[in-house]
């Protein structure tokens, strides 16, 4: 009835259900209603492809059943990531997130290539199709993808993982209004071979979105200092506080796509008083948290220790030599 009343009030609907549901669910239960849904559309579409001949909707309906796959693996992550830590894992399992979205993008990089290939296939040996059908189902499944995306779409904001599997039905969406596309210029113009050029279209779409959600959760799995961070900089703002005398030994990384993790040695000027000790390195995380965002600070202050006073160095020679006599 929302589609009788106008375009913009059908979208309206929409974004009025998905605002709903984010004062009234959690990311895990709009996964869960996305995955329903997702997997009605891929019985459908492959119904649809069989039925009408259309090789590129079963191609969207294995599309689709990746998607599908891949809200179930981003709702076990996120499942899984509410556990607490634990004296195995100390920091808890928020990683699995991270190692979720790499898998999902490598599924999307995949996909990309299967579809390009599909379309090469298509290229060389077009197929007629019952396009009237194939446009009813295909309409279906962008209406679905659609509504899903809605449901995800402000979690896909906070969390890399679940963004990843925004494009997922992003990706799917688009490639489901090429069908569309296809279908018409099939049944009312008779040019086949429209369809497997939407098809490498979306691919490369697809490709460039997977390759950035693989750099990042690679970054992140890698322990890379974040691109935004410069860890020169950090060093030079600390060695102007009083009482530092140098900055090293500096790692930074992330734990997942918020929180970030920095540890140091901090060499001072003078021998100081352990409470003194505490007052700078409450300072130090202060400015950390305020000027970089780092949530996560490990810092050793030290007086003469290292000898070594790289920012990015082995552990102090000093400290090697003293553990090997003990």
């Amino acid at each position: 009835m929302f589609w009788w009343n106008g375009r913009h009030a059908g979208i309206g609907y929409f974004w009025a259900m998905e605002n709903h549901a984010h004062h009234h669910e959690n990311p895990s239960e709009r996964l869960l209603v996305s995955i329903l849904l997702n997997g009605a559309i891929t019985l459908a579409e492959i119904a649809g492809g069989i039925l009408s001949n259309s090789l590129s909707l079963v191609s969207e309906a294995i599309h689709n059943l990746s998607d599908t796959l891949a809200l179930i693996l981003t709702w076990v992550a996120n499942r899984v990531g509410e556990r607490k830590p634990d004296a195995r894992r100390t920091f808890g399992y928020k990683r699995f997130e991270i190692l979720s979205a790499f898998i999902n993008a490598a599924i999307l990089t995949g996909i990309s290539f299967y579809l390009s290939y599909e379309a090469v296939v298509r290229f060389m040996h077009p197929e007629a199709v019952a396009t009237g059908l194939m446009l009813i189902v295909a309409v279906i499944g962008f209406a679905g993808n659609l509504v899903s995306m809605l449901f995800l779409h402000r979690d896909s904001k906070h969390s890399l993982n679940v963004r990843a599997a925004y494009l997922h039905l992003l990706g799917d969406t688009i490639s489901s209004v090429g069908v569309i596309a296809g279908a018409l210029f099939m049944r009312y113009t008779g040019i086949v071979w429209i369809d497997p050029l939407l098809t490498i279209m979306i691919s490369c779409v697809i490709l460039v979105q997977a390759w950035q959600i693989l750099r990042e959760s690679v970054d992140i799995l890698m322990q890379s200092t974040p691109e935004h961070l410069d860890l020169a900089r950090i060093k030079t703002l600390l060695e102007k506080q009083p009482g530092i005398r140098n900055v090293h030994h500096v790692h930074c990384w992330q734990l997942q796509d918020h929180d970030i993790l920095f540890e140091a040695h901090i060499s001072t000027t003078n021998d100081m008083l352990l409470s003194d000790s505490n007052i700078l390195r409450g300072k130090i995380e202060q400015i950390l948290q305020e000027n970089f965002s780092i949530t996560h600070t490990t810092l050793q202050i030290e007086f003469e220790t290292c000898h070594d006073t790289s920012m990015i160095s082995q552990p102090c020679q000093g400290q090697v030599e003293k553990h090997h006599v003990n």
